[in-house]
């Protein structure tokens, strides 16, 4: 008889929730296939509220949480969209039908109705971050794709450049500086390929500073950083995953670990990825900030805000 260790069993029971999580939600969400759709309607003036942001900021950082971990961003003269998601559906394409899961509610806008975009992120080719329908809709030989290591070929073409970073490694376009650092995650898009990296980003334009986290569990990668105005931040999707993404309040403990002056949370209430209930994480965030939840933004989807720099 073959006896389990401690640990051993640690590790089943975490894969048991996640087949368990996994069957559940998949089994409910597939079962909506007849119902995908993909386009949405969406208000035809946000490039020119987001225009008008931008003239008035000065050097000020203008962000706009558009769902999951997609956010536009300005940062001197540059558009910059992260994980870039305007699908109804993620998941692997049969056909013209996308099986995965769907998205709660419609996304503010469509591609249209963003301005010009400079710089698109991907922190790694997970579906939920790397979504090639919208990147299809996005195509432009005035855009930059930064990715990370061995994701290029999932990148379609049409693109002015697509540039690989590994963890540590720097790039700069024009007066903004990109960094690459190594999260607590990982990168496959599927069970074949583990080869695939996996970033957070870090970006500065003086006197702007932007870490994008992307997905991540408790780290301490980020405990060297100083000066970060705006720490963009996945708070979701943490039962049963805490060991690949982050509690709130574990979320709350990096960011005040390198003393991050505002803190943007998203990957929550877009997808049902995990099996917290809807609104728990920000309330939990909230809870974990005490008397600092102020550094919060609270933005809902779509809203514009100014961070100062």
């Amino acid at each position: 008889m073959v006896r389990l260790s401690r640990q051993s069993k640690s590790k089943l029971e975490f894969w048991a929730g996640i087949v368990k999580s996994g069957v559940r939600r998949y089994a409910r969400q597939l079962s909506d296939l007849a119902h995908f759709h993909d386009h949405t309607p969406s208000p035809a003036d946000f490039a020119e509220a987001w225009a008008r942001a931008c003239d008035r900021a000065g050097d000020d950082i203008v962000a706009c949480w558009l769902g999951h971990c997609t956010v536009l961003l300005r940062l001197g003269n540059l558009n910059i969209l992260t994980d870039p998601v305007f699908s109804r559906r993620i998941g692997v394409k049969i056909g013209k039908r996308t099986v995965g899961l769907k998205r709660i509610g419609d996304p503010p806008l469509n591609t249209g109705h963003l301005p010009p975009i400079d710089v698109i992120l991907i922190s790694h080719p997970h579906f939920d971050h790397l979504d090639r329908p919208t990147l299809l809709r996005l195509r432009s030989p005035s855009t930059l794709v930064v990715t990370s290591r061995s994701s290029r070929r999932l990148i379609p073409k049409g693109f002015a450049d697509v540039i690989e970073m590994g963890w540590h490694q720097t790039a700069i376009l024009e007066n903004l500086r990109i960094e690459a650092f190594k999260p607590k995650h990982w990168g496959a898009r599927t069970a074949w390929d583990r080869h695939r990296g996996y970033n957070s980003y870090v970006l500065q334009r003086e006197p702007q500073k932007v870490l994008f986290a992307g997905d991540t569990a408790l780290t301490d990668a980020f405990d060297s950083l100083s000066g970060v105005d705006l720490a963009i931040f996945g708070i979701g999707s943490y039962e049963p995953w805490e060991q690949a993404h982050a509690t709130p309040e574990q979320v709350w403990a990096m960011f005040r670990a390198f003393g991050g002056t505002r803190l943007l949370p998203v990957h929550h209430s877009t997808f049902e990825l995990g099996d917290e209930p809807l609104g728990e994480p920000m309330s939990r965030l909230e809870k974990a900030a005490g008397a600092e939840k102020k550094r919060i933004v609270t933005a809902g989807v779509g809203e514009i805000v100014t961070v100062r720099a």
